[in-house]
């Protein structure tokens, strides 16, 4: 049983923590030097197309990260204490992430408007021989989808996101040097407000970002889905830094299998949330049976994405789902850790299939799941996830590995079912 003493003793990581934070950083540059090297192999729309899978991969991991400490301060929780601190590492990624968008921004402005998002130019042709200018469904969406309001919503969004992590890491850091519990309290009124705002500006982003991609299709619960998949990608990375932090020994006498536990259940739940919006999703479109609709997933149905569809049919629900049930695999630190790997996979997977069926051959169809620029997919998400684990190395070291002075400590070191 730890005791509060093990959070008087927490230190800080050992200096090898910066030549991590430097291999991070090594890899991030070296993912985007791949990536832009696809611009002289691959045409510009596959390439930004790939690094807008990257982006919305890890920003989702980052606005997880985010909402879960938020819901932490919201609810006065005592378990997720000791456990909160890497989250707000890893929210210090936002102002990084922004710039890792602005090529996508800037493109827009001065490439080709179309470059990624089809309805930016208004001249593009669709089928039936109209252009996205006379298209009335377009237009009945042109005050919302057109590019300044679309630079416009994304630094909003972006400055949301960065606001509200640099807040909730100044109080927090802050209360490590004095003890006082009014960083609790005004971090417990930032989540009042923030939740509402994170939960809002992330629909806002996603919609324009991913959704729009197919500015025909309809859905009210995307956002929800993105929700889901934030959630999930944020407590798999917190399940893989807690273990490297225990193995590290930075952890050992603080995280005990109660904590581990309760983290296994919140993934459990979010993996039976996907699956009831991503299944609700679909079930009410074949339902209706609207073309408006159902192209979205018909063109999912093409070549192989169908077997992508069936992949995640089981391997973003039924494989975690039936792991998660289990006690033991929960608080095991190399099957839970597994578990979160496996699960980071799938979510890259289900981005993929967002995103990239968008990408169309000159017949229409949707261009291969598995095909040159599934490499440059790849080198995006390690290009933007090396500058996001730099970002958090960097924080890491300074201050408290835990938030020794926090009021409810002592709760969360002795946390038990």
């Amino acid at each position: 049983m730890s005791t509060p003493a093990a959070a008087v003793s927490a230190s800080l990581p050992a200096p090898t923590i910066a030549s991590n934070a430097s291999k991070a950083l090594y890899l991030g540059l070296a993912g985007i030097g791949a990536t832009a090297l696809g611009l002289f192999i691959s045409d510009a729309h596959t390439v930004a197309m790939s690094w807008l899978v990257g982006v919305t991969y890890w920003t989702a991991i980052a606005l997880g990260m985010l909402l879960l400490v938020l819901i932490h301060h919201i609810f006065d929780a005592s378990w997720s204490v000791v456990l909160r601190r890497q989250y707000e590492h890893g929210i210090s990624a936002f102002k990084w992430l922004a710039v890792l968008f602005l090529p996508l921004l800037i493109a827009s402005w001065i490439a080709p408007h179309d470059i990624v998002w089809p309805w930016m130019n208004l001249a593009r042709e669709i089928h039936g021989g109209h252009t996205v200018g006379h298209d009335p469904l377009y237009l009945k969406k042109a005050v919302f989808l057109n590019l300044n309001s679309f630079t416009i919503f994304t630094v909003v969004c972006f400055g949301i996101w960065i606001m509200l992590a640099a807040i909730l890491r100044r109080n927090s850091f802050a209360q490590d040097g004095d003890g006082e519990a009014k960083w609790t309290y005004k971090n417990r009124v930032t989540a009042a407000l923030g939740i509402p705002l994170v939960g809002v500006s992330l629909t806002l982003a996603i919609i324009l970002w991913v959704k729009s991609l197919e500015y025909h299709w309809f859905s009210t619960m995307y956002g929800v889905w993105y929700f889901a998949n934030c959630m999930r990608g944020a407590l798999s990375v917190g399940v893989l830094i807690t273990i490297w932090l225990y193995n590290r020994g930075d952890y050992q006498g603080i995280l005990n299998k109660n904590h581990m536990h309760s983290i296994g259940q919140l993934m459990l739940a979010f993996t039976v949330f996907w699956a009831y919006i991503t299944f609700s999703q679909y079930f009410l479109i074949w339902n209706a049976n609207i073309p408006e609709e159902t192209f979205w997933y018909n063109l999912r149905e093409y070549g192989d994405w169908w077997w992508i569809g069936m992949a995640l049919v089981f391997g973003h629900f039924l494989v975690p789902f039936l792991a998660l049930l289990s006690y033991r695999f929960k608080v095991t630190h190399h099957i839970i850790r597994r578990i979160a790997i496996w699960i980071l996979a799938v979510i890259f997977v289900d981005m993929c299939y967002n995103i990239l069926p968008a990408i169309h051959d000159d017949h229409g169809h949707p261009a291969p799941f598995f095909s040159l620029h599934l490499l440059w997919t790849i080198t995006s998400v390690v290009g933007v996830g090396g500058i996001c684990a730099w970002a958090y190395l960097r924080s890491l070291p300074s201050t408290k590995l835990i938030p020794i002075r926090d009021p409810r400590i002592v709760e969360c070191l002795t946390h038990h079912e």
